[in-house]
């Protein structure tokens, strides 16, 4: 498994068995947050360097509504180190996926868009715009289903404030439509606490939620539905979590990965699969703020 530490940002490799890390990047930039792996190579996004306004306290004092995040990449074997978008074209990146076919996708918070662009940087567009300067309308998690054609993201709302927002919509812009006015969003699911990152299963959708307890700072999944159908009532898979961000699901395993700004990665018994029963454990703590994680064979 890869992990993000956002400060000091670098690149961990963790190994699930007995919880070993060594850094793959030690200076993956300001504030990583997103990670996929795809063909052999690590990509990530970084939130870019925020300002600091000490008025308004230590937690709200970062800032990060400049433009100077990026989307980068390594070989897993930590060489070939480049830029996919360079530092400056992205507002905020945040959770990064991929659709096997050569494009990465990320939300942008502060941006309130989000993205996409191929592998070797080329073709770089916004699939979804919202209205800048809105909490409500800042876009974080998102997954793709290349199979079906749709895009899934995240609308986290204001912190703890139980106005999350999950979407749905064609991962293509319909003919001649504008990402500011595209007509086929869905939105699946409201009043959710803070939905933040995403992942795709099949025929569920899983996501961490910060937020506040009991339905916050958890794990949740629930079935895709149906074309023009609302989601379903979440299933709570974990809960008790420190401001859970990432999200890996090992399939073959029946587990669940989370991370959280606590520092620690739990794995997670998925219900009715061979593993259910066995308890959650700790796999990782760490005295730093972990972010993305991702499952590498």
């Amino acid at each position: 498994m890869l992990a993000l530490t956002a400060v000091p940002g670098s690149v961990l490799r963790v190994r699930i068995a007995d919880g070993q890390v060594e850094t793959l990047v030690q200076d993956a930039g300001p504030a990583p947050d997103g990670i996929v792996v795809e063909a052999g190579v690590v990509y990530w996004t970084t939130m870019g360097t925020p300002t600091h306004d000490p008025a308004k306290g230590s937690g709200a004092a970062q800032d990060f509504s400049r433009r100077n995040g990026g989307v980068h990449a390594v070989r897993l074997d930590g060489s070939g180190r480049r830029d996919v978008v360079e530092p400056g074209a992205v507002t905020t990146g945040n959770q990064l996926a991929s659709d096997g076919a050569g494009f990465l996708y990320w939300g942008e918070r502060e941006g309130c868009r989000v993205s996409r662009v191929r592998t070797d940087g080329s073709g770089l567009s916004d699939l979804v715009v919202n209205p800048a300067g809105d909490i409500s309308q800042e876009c974080v998690g998102v997954a793709v289903d290349p199979v079906r054609g749709h895009l899934y993201w995240t609308q986290k709302g204001p912190a703890k404030g139980g106005g999350g927002r999950i979407f749905r919509a064609g991962i293509e812009l319909l003919a001649g439509e504008s990402p500011e006015r595209r007509s086929d969003i869905e939105l699946l699911w409201t009043s959710l606490p803070e939905p933040i990152d995403l992942h795709l299963d099949g025929d569920w959708l899983y996501w961490t939620d910060r937020g506040a307890p009991p339905a916050g700072n958890t794990l949740n999944r629930a079935r895709v539905p149906a074309a023009g159908a609302p989601g379903g009532t979440p299933q709570i898979l974990a809960s008790g979590l420190a401001e859970t961000i990432g999200l890996a699901i090992d399939a073959d395993a029946d587990t669940a990965y989370v991370s959280d700004l606590g520092g620690h990665i739990r794995a997670v018994p998925l219900p009715g699969g061979p593993a259910d029963g066995r308890g959650e454990r700790d796999i990782v703590s760490r005295p730093h703020p972990l972010t993305g994680i991702v499952g590498i064979s």
